[in-house]
C-alpha cells in the first residue's frame, strides 16, 4: 500500500473536520471558533493541493473530496452564519415574526458555492487561474461579519452588518460572483519569482498592510481588493494581447 497518495487526501479531511466542526460551531451562534475552525480548513485546502504536487499524486479522488469537503467548510458554514445573523438583526424589531422565512435567504450562499463547486470540477479552463469568486475567499468575507461587529470600533460597519438589507445585497452579489465569468488570478505558486508572481506579491503585501491596520474589517476590503486587481490584471493583458497580435 502506497502511503504517499494517501496524505493530500488526508489533509482534505482534515478540511472537512474543520467545516463540519465550524459548522456545529456557527449553529451554536459561536462565530469566533467557527471562524477559527473556517480558517484551519482554508488552510488545510491550500495545502493538500501542495502536498499533491510535492509528491505527484494528484487524482480525480483528491479533486472530488477537496470539492466535498470546501461544500462543508467554505459553503454550508457561511450560510449558516448569515442566516443567524438575519435572525439576530430581525429579532430586535417589534412584532418580529419567529417563523418568518427571511433568515433562509442566507442559505443561497450555500447554494452557490455548491454549483460553483461543481462547475469548478468540470471547467478545464480554471487550471491556472479562476472563473468566479472562490468559495474560500467567499467564506472569508462571510466569517469577518459577525467579527466586525463584535470587535470593531467603526461604527458604520456595525450598523451596516446589524441591517438585513445590507446581509441580503451582500448575499446576493456573492452567490453571483461565485458563478461570474469573472476571471481572477489564482495565489497557487509555480515558482517563487518576482517578476513572474509581481501580481501576487503586491496582492498579499497589500493585504498584510489592511490586516495590520484595520483587523477583522480588513477582510472584506481584501476580498474586494482582489476582485480589482484581477480585473486590472486582465484589462491590462487584454490590451497587451490586442496591441501585440499573434502573427
Amino acid at each position: 500500500m502506497n502511503l504517499k497518495k494517501h496524505i493530500p487526501n488526508l489533509i482534505t479531511l482534515g478540511n472537512l473536520f474543520c467545516g463540519t466542526v465550524a459548522t456545529i460551531f456557527a449553529v451554536e451562534g459561536n462565530f469566533i471558533y467557527a471562524g477559527l475552525f473556517v480558517v484551519l480548513g482554508i488552510l488545510f485546502d491550500f495545502f493538500d493541493g501542495f502536498a499533491a504536487r510535492l509528491l505527484n499524486v494528484s487524482g480525480e479522488l483528491g479533486k472530488q473530496l477537496d470539492s466535498l469537503a470546501d461544500m462543508v467548510t467554505s459553503g454550508v458554514v457561511p450560510g449558516i452564519i448569515v442566516y443567524k445573523l438575519l435572525i439576530e438583526n430581525a429579532a430586535g424589531i417589534q412584532d418580529f415574526n419567529e417563523q418568518s422565512y427571511l433568515p433562509f435567504l442566507g442559505l443561497l450562499l450555500t447554494l452557490g458555492a455548491c454549483y460553483r463547486l461543481a462547475k469548478f470540477n468540470i471547467d478545464t479552463r480554471q487550471s491556472d487561474s479562476f472563473i468566479g469568486l472562490p468559495t474560500p475567499a467567499m467564506s472569508l468575507f462571510i466569517i469577518s461579519l459577525p467579527l466586525i461587529q463584535e470587535y470593531s470600533t467603526v461604527a458604520f460597519a456595525q450598523e451596516l452588518i446589524a441591517s438585513n438589507y445590507f446581509l441580503i445585497a451582500v448575499t446576493l452579489i456573492l452567490t453571483y460572483l461565485m458563478n461570474a465569468e469573472l476571471p481572477l488570478f489564482s495565489l497557487k505558486f509555480k515558482d517563487y519569482s518576482f517578476k513572474k508572481n509581481i501580481i501576487v506579491y503586491s496582492f498579499l503585501f497589500a493585504s498584510l498592510i489592511l490586516i495590520y491596520t484595520l483587523h477583522f474589517l480588513s477582510i472584506p476590503f481584501i476580498i474586494i481588493l482582489y476582485i480589482i486587481i484581477s480585473l486590472i490584471n486582465k484589462i491590462i493583458v487584454f490590451n497587451g494581447n490586442s496591441q501585440n497580435p499573434p502573427k
